[in-house]
């Protein structure tokens, strides 16, 4: 019975809805966190008619066949790059993107990662780096002597010291921005890296045109909507008790059918 394994793959999918919305609602706090969406596709069709063929005899074309569908399954998990609220810390090494776009970051062996969670800090060496100490690219020396880091809209960063009038310029951020963000693989510690789906990246200045400016004392929180994520939560649960639903009908009509046989 067919009815079966299509309600099997049925609680499959809203499984894996269920881990993504689960996956979504842990990050709620999570800063610069994406949510993702769980999109689905229909499987392949079992045909025991063709449409747009000759009835017999060569009469008729039959106008519409006969084709069982046979379930559903996971196509994609889509991270949905939306821009999240501000929230004011007053730290001046906190940043936030307001817009398109993605700070640069170094892994430990080089390779370039990507993110907008703009929680930074200094190293020993005085290093512009984020909570897990990878260094921020373009690379930022703050002075030890620095009485105020200030950035501005543009990624400019300067710093006052003592015994100058004039801020000392330290350097000038630029973010990433790609033809396609959901293409971007997550890596984890808020750090994504680039894929031939996302496309190569494009540097410039922070507030040029297509390029986010830079808050400083910001950051971006997460944005998801708890309300949202409920509502799926409820919609997912709903879609699972149906598709038992449908289980245990396929199960008693086949016990219906094998005690008419004894």
């Amino acid at each position: 019975m067919k009815a079966l394994a299509i309600a099997a793959t049925g609680m499959n999918a809203q499984q894996s809805n269920l881990e993504v919305i689960a996956n979504n609602i842990a990050n709620i706090n999570t800063t610069g966190f994406k949510r993702a969406r769980a999109e689905f596709t229909d499987l392949l069709y079992q045909v025991d008619k063709m449409q747009g063929v000759p009835n017999q005899g060569n009469q008729a074309v039959i106008p519409e066949g006969v084709k069982f569908g046979l379930g559903v399954k996971l196509a994609a998990i889509r991270n949905v790059h939306t821009q999240g609220a501000l929230t004011a810390t007053g730290n001046a090494l906190d940043m936030a993107l307001l817009g398109n776009g993605w700070f640069q970051i170094n892994g430990i062996d080089g390779e370039p990662f990507y993110t907008r969670a703009g929680s930074f800090n200094t190293n020993a060496q005085g290093e512009l780096v984020t909570v897990h100490g990878l260094q921020v690219n373009p690379a930022i020396v703050v002075p030890e002597d620095a009485l105020e880091v200030i950035v501005n809209k543009s990624g400019q960063v300067f710093a006052r010291v003592p015994n100058q009038v004039e801020p000392v310029e330290l350097g000038q951020l630029t973010v990433a921005v790609f033809a396609n963000d959901a293409g971007l693989m997550p890596i984890g510690d808020n750090l994504f890296q680039e894929t031939p789906a996302s496309g190569a990246a494009n540097i410039g200045v922070p507030g040029d045109p297509g390029f986010a400016a830079i808050e400083q004392g910001y950051l971006e929180a997460s944005n998801v909507d708890p309300v949202k994520e409920i509502t799926d939560l409820i919609s997912a649960q709903r879609a699972y008790e149906m598709n038992s639903k449908v289980i245990q009908a396929a199960d008693q009509m086949a016990s219906v059918v094998s005690q008419g046989m004894r």
